[in-house]
């Protein structure tokens, strides 16, 4: 996927950090809009299609997991990323069952983030899985491939 046409939502409680990621990517040629919480995030979906969903793990009233799960159920199409100081293991990120495609430990430079997320991508498109589940039902890891 060519990143001038992957847009992503970058959600954290952080304002500032999350407008310092945005122009970060938006400097690798991705179209970034942001939200500071979920509630925001999800009134900005209703609007538009995200290609992806960066969300911050650890915020308030509604956490990363929680709105993961919300995108997976209302947006398929949406792949999401979590993000964290504090690390989430590919397993943990399994067990969780919220279809996030990829984890991604802060911090990081945005150069980082845009190869991180090229990745990510490539490999969810690669295997045909946009909200990790297989044919079962089951959490599938797409990222297992990058």
């Amino acid at each position: 996927m060519s990143p001038a046409l992957t847009r992503v939502l970058v959600v954290d409680d952080e304002a500032n950090g999350a407008q310092a990621m945005a122009l970060g990517l938006r400097v690798e040629g991705f179209e970034v809009d942001t939200a500071v919480d979920a509630e925001a995030a999800l009134a900005l979906m209703a609007r538009a299609t995200f290609d992806v969903v960066i969300a911050d793990l650890m915020m308030p009233i509604t956490n990363g997991i929680q709105l993961a799960r919300l995108i997976r159920d209302k947006h398929p199409t949406s792949r999401v990323i979590l993000m964290s100081a504090y690390h989430l293991s590919e397993p943990q990120l399994v067990r969780c069952d919220c279809g996030a495609v990829g984890f991604i430990p802060k911090p990081f430079n945005s150069s980082e983030l845009a190869r991180l997320l090229r990745i990510k991508l490539a490999a969810a498109d690669a295997l045909g899985s946009l909200c990790c589940r297989d044919d079962s039902g089951t959490p599938a890891a797409p990222w297992a491939a990058a």
